[in-house]
């Protein structure tokens, strides 16, 4: 049986899609923690790796290393991390063009890590936008307000939008 590195994309099930032997209602409550576990990891080395002392990358993998033991979380900080890294340039343009009144550089760096994380899952991962968005809007009232929960809203429906996702 080929291992989930070997399966080809089209094979592999969707990140937050429940397994086939998950209960009809959805994910399982340990599956949903891990995911949104895997979204603050990524949020935390993203935000770090902006102050320029270590990359995106090399500071997840200190959090992992230090606290986390769910390979889900692990696999999808890792998968956020490494878009947002690989797509940041992209990302960028994304949030110019849908939120020109806040320039990139004039938010604050946990709002502009917050937008970067959750661009990313939504134009580069396999997690449905609809799945993301809400973590992410969730995410961006926990960690900054209220004012960054509708400006993550209205971005990222307009993204998604825009890309038919």
């Amino acid at each position: 049986m080929a291992s989930e590195a070997e399966k080809p994309e089209a094979d592999k099930p969707e990140a937050d899609q429940p397994a086939a032997h998950e209960p009809r209602g959805g994910p399982a409550p340990d599956r949903i923690r891990a995911f949104r576990t895997g979204r603050r990891l990524a949020l935390a080395a993203v935000f770090e790796a902006d102050f320029g002392q270590r990359t995106a990358s090399t500071i997840l993998e200190r959090h992992l290393t230090e606290t986390e033991g769910d390979p889900r979380a692990a696999d999808l900080a890792r998968r956020l991390v490494d878009a947002v890294v690989a797509h940041r340039d992209s990302i960028d343009a994304e949030i110019v063009r849908t939120a020109p009144q806040y320039p990139v550089g004039g938010l604050a760096p946990m709002d502009r890590s917050l937008l970067r994380c959750a661009i990313g899952e939504v134009l580069h991962s396999p997690t449905p936008a609809r799945v993301a968005i809400a973590e992410w809007v969730e995410l961006a009232r926990t960690y900054s307000g209220d004012p960054m929960r509708r400006l993550m809203n209205g971005v990222l429906g307009r993204i998604a939008n825009t890309v038919g996702r």
